[in-house]
């Protein structure tokens, strides 16, 4: 039988924030980049690197009820997921406040209430070619790219939003999330 959907399901099928889960060529890549940045002062935390299909599944569709962009009981089934998205109430009745709320909760364990897209299915992240990380720093940066040349950062953001930043990172073959302010954290092999 299907277990209901909510934040238990949340642990299950874990993530990696660790480089050694990626694919070799980002792995290095990104381990090249990374060095980068913490010679240079800025504040890194990784969050999210290899992510299981089944937790791409869990994450991309309770992101989609909690936005009411899809209704519980037309969310597609997945082998090896036994989840029940839809929550009834007395008599069977579908109760949908209460398969919204549990689909909401994941969506706050997961970390995604500032997210403003959904999760991929299929992305860079389960195939070991993204990272999502947090970047910060103070005053001006002075960072090595990848030729080894000094780039002064003066800019703001001071942050992983900043553009300059996102040039440097490029020479690393570490691409910023195309999609601007959509998916803040996340950066792969081509920006996907």
């Amino acid at each position: 039988m299907a277990e209901l959907s909510g934040q238990n399901w949340v642990s299950r099928f874990p993530g990696s924030n660790s480089t050694q889960t990626l694919s070799p060529v980002f792995k290095a890549n990104l381990e090249a980049f990374l060095t980068s940045l913490r010679n240079a002062g800025v504040r890194v935390t990784l969050s999210a690197t290899r992510r299981p299909p089944e937790r791409a599944y869990l994450m991309h569709w309770s992101w989609k009820i909690a936005r009411g962009r899809v209704q519980p009981e037309n969310v597609p089934a997945k082998s090896g997921v036994d989840i029940d998205w839809v929550h009834r109430g007395a008599g069977g009745k579908v109760d949908t406040t209460a398969s919204i709320n549990a689909a909401k909760a994941m969506v706050r364990a997961y970390g995604m209430t500032n997210l403003n897209v959904a999760p991929a299915l299929n992305s860079r992240h389960t195939e070991g070619n993204a990272v999502d990380m947090s970047l910060s720093w103070s005053g001006n940066l002075e960072i090595k790219n990848k030729r080894g040349d000094t780039v002064v950062i003066n800019t703001l953001p001071r942050d992983g939003m900043n553009s300059q930043l996102h040039e440097v990172g490029k020479t690393f073959g570490v691409i910023k999330y195309h999609g601007g302010s959509n998916d803040k954290p996340h950066w792969s092999t081509d920006g996907r």
